[in-house]
């Protein structure tokens, strides 16, 4: 089971359509699962492993 880093939550919105209704939706955050050096799999958002992988601390996304 990997483990849940990041603390980014959904954004919430409306939905418009052209005669104006407006229904609620959500977007959800790009989690992705990777596997550190030490062999520990983290969750964590896409733009945090872009960041990481510029640290070269995380290694080719598992799954």
């Amino acid at each position: 089971m990997a483990v849940k880093v990041t603390n980014k939550k959904p954004l919430f919105g409306n939905k418009r359509s052209h005669a104006l209704n407006a229904t609620r939706k959500k977007q959800g955050v790009n989690l992705q699962t990777v596997t550190l050096e030490d062999g520990t799999r983290i969750r964590c958002s896409a733009r945090e492993i872009r960041t990481s992988r510029k640290d070269e601390k995380i290694e080719e996304v598992s799954e």
